[in-house]
């Protein structure tokens, strides 16, 4: 049952990304880095050009499936260049318990950044 809700989520979601690609005219923004080099682009081609918004409904729909995969992409989306963003990857690691991973992160990436991240990361627990 959980799995099948959880399938529905996710399809609602790429359904509306979709939408949204669809109501653009099929025009697609070039993505500011490589597909290689993002995390949404590690997620499949078709995410790298990707919003900050589209990004962060993104973070919420791969959270949602807690596997192995998904978590190692969350890690891979603090990296991303929009604060709200990591924040978002941030938020779902905490509520899936991977604080670790999240203070891992932190500790190889100081600075003001990290610090923001940190304080609203607080903020979750």
């Amino acid at each position: 049952m959980t799995v099948t809700l959880l399938s529905a989520v996710v399809l609602l979601v790429l359904i509306g990304v979709a939408i949204g690609f669809a109501r653009r005219g099929g025009r697609v923004r070039a993505p500011s880095v490589s597909p290689v080099e993002s995390w949404s682009g590690a997620a499949g081609p078709e995410f790298a050009a990707l919003s900050e918004a589209e990004r962060c409904d993104l973070i919420f729909a791969v959270a949602a499936l807690e596997d192995v995969p998904s978590q190692a992409l969350l890690e891979r989306a603090l990296d991303d260049p929009s604060e709200a963003v990591a924040i978002a990857a941030a938020r779902a690691l905490v509520r899936q318990e991977r604080a670790g991973a999240l203070a891992a992160y932190l500790a190889a990436h100081p600075g003001e950044r990290a610090q923001r991240i940190a304080r609203t990361s607080e903020l979750f627990a």
